[in-house]
């Protein structure tokens, strides 16, 4: 009998789905962890927000039954109100993500929150959606707090890198290709943030 393998879902939009291909950072974490311990997956789609992870939680990740399930969504939430006028208010944002924590509790897999990282690399609040992203990180933070779950906080690494990194005060080519998808270092950046929680 080999013993079981722990499965691991990356659940979110984009940026996840990217993470397995090529140098993504789901396919650097494979790198990383024992093979014979944990079979990680990757449930990205492009362009979602977080009531689009809720309505495809059970097929994509219930079904698979997971022992760890880490959501990283709320980009295109704060975003998509700017490009597209379709992005999420705050409270539903949070009501949803909510919903998510508790129907993935409920069927008895570990959760691991993650707060949305940039979208634009200036340093100091620069940036225009600056504002509205710690805002949505800070309400994530909190729901780690009150449902105690670890919380691997992208937004708050993100910006002591670019504190500490970004000399030029770029707003992109740092950990990102575009301001918000990852380059090859921010892949690397953001497996090194995840890689703790994976137990």
């Amino acid at each position: 009998m080999k013993p079981k393998t722990k499965k691991v879902i990356f659940f979110g939009d984009s940026i996840t789905q990217a993470g397995v291909q090529g140098n993504g950072y789901i396919n650097l974490l494979k790198k990383q962890v024992d093979s014979t311990k944990f079979e990680l997956f990757g449930a990205g789609i492009g362009g979602n927000k977080v009531y689009d992870l809720y309505l495809r939680l059970e097929e994509d990740v219930l079904a698979k039954k997971p022992d760890l399930v880490f959501i990283y969504v709320g980009i295109n939430d704060v975003w998509h109100k700017q490009t597209s006028k379709t992005g999420t208010d705050y409270p539903k944002y949070l009501k949803f993500y909510q919903a998510l924590i508790n129907k993935i509790k409920a069927s008895g897999s570990a959760v691991v929150l993650c707060t949305p990282s940039v979208v634009g690399e200036k340093k100091g609040g620069a940036n225009e959606l600056d504002a509205d992203l710690d805002k949505y990180a800070e309400g994530i933070r909190e729901l780690a707090a009150k449902n105690n779950l670890p919380l691997c906080d992208l937004r708050k690494a993100f910006q002591a890198y670019e504190e500490k990194n970004n000399t030029q005060d770029l707003e992109k080519d740092i950990l990102t290709r575009d301001r918000v998808h990852l380059n090859d270092k921010g892949n690397q950046f953001v497996a090194e943030q995840m890689l703790p929680f994976i137990k």
